[in-house]
């Protein structure tokens, strides 16, 4: 493989089953498609189906549309027993989708948007799946953070539902957080069970996408402006999750990112999340919480103790 990891690098997919939530647009899309274009057979899981529809039909090779609402546990449940019964293995589960500094709502069943939707949803959704994958040698599950979980970040159990006060870009940065620490918790129960099965991160750098379009108008305005002097294309951004899903070299715990000057942009590589996104006392007190929370327990042995951190695992900058 290259220094500079294109989409080029992509190995044949011919034979896999890839689901890809979030994939009617922007990062998702782009993950989507280069998959489908290296053989996979693609799901398109995504909230909209004819949007989803329309995406599919702009893409070359096997690509189907799941209804999924990661807003609504229900929703979530419904789309899982669809992909089991069509699926009988699933090769990569790619957890994409999310929202960005949403004014204060909850989802359906009662969560923070954000949180729910990035974290909750993924996490019923990968339970859900995990049989059709555990048995499947290089399977993986990909799930998507954020530089933002660096950003007024902390998982707050005494009130992980903002129900106190609210801060857009705190929620955002608590939900972007919990899916880092659920990727290597997932990759530490894994390990133990011994699973064919291995748990990786990405994140985007800072990617043009229609992400922000939630934010407030005094902050979108000027992303807008700036966006072609401080982004890269989303088809850059997706490198990273591409790379974390399909490179051969890649070890369970690994979290890619852009490689260019503060993660921003440039082609994927291994880089390191925040510390305390490492501390696995706090990645099993959020499973544990996650479980109790979304009703949804994995088809694994219980974590085998805080154990060693993944910090770094299987490969320097």
């Amino acid at each position: 493989m290259s220094t500079n990891w294109t989409a080029r690098d992509v190995p044949d997919q011919h034979g896999r089953v890839a689901v890809v939530t979030g994939a009617n647009t922007g990062l998702g899309y782009e993950t989507a498609e280069v998959l489908a274009g290296r053989g996979a057979t693609v799901v398109l899981a995504v909230r909209d189906p004819h949007k989803g529809e329309q995406a599919a039909a702009r893409m070359a090779g096997d690509v189907a549309v799941q209804q999924l609402d990661l807003t609504s546990l229900e929703s979530v449940r419904t789309a899982a027993a669809a992909l089991r019964e069509a699926h009988p293995r699933i090769d990569l589960l790619i957890n994409n989708a999310g929202v960005m500094y949403t004014p204060k709502q909850t989802t359906a069943d009662g969560f923070e948007r954000q949180f729910g939707t990035n974290h909750l949803g993924h996490f019923a959704l990968t339970g859900l799946l995990l049989d059709r994958m555990l048995p499947v040698p290089g399977s993986r599950v990909v799930t998507v953070s954020s530089t933002g979980h660096r950003i007024r970040a902390a998982i707050r159990f005494e009130d992980l539902q903002w129900e106190r006060s609210y801060s857009r870009a705190g929620a955002y940065g608590q939900s972007k957080l919990a899916n880092l620490m659920f990727a290597y918790e997932l990759q530490r129960r894994l390990a133990a069970h011994g699973a064919a099965t291995v748990s990786a991160a990405a994140h985007p750098g800072v990617s043009n996408t229609e992400l922000v379009r939630n934010s407030p108008a005094v902050v979108r305005a000027p992303l807008s402006r700036l966006a072609p002097l401080i982004t890269q294309p989303a088809a850059m951004g997706a490198l990273p999750t591409l790379r974390a899903a399909t490179d051969p070299g890649v070890l369970g715990g690994q979290y890619y990112g852009p490689g260019g000057l503060g993660e921003v942009r440039g082609h994927p590589r291994v880089v390191t999340s925040s510390p305390q996104s490492y501390d696995p006392a706090v990645q099993q007190r959020l499973w544990a919480v996650s479980e109790d929370l979304t009703g949804v327990e994995f088809p694994l042995r219980t974590s085998p103790g805080p154990g060693p951190s993944l910090r770094g695992a299987g490969a320097a900058r």
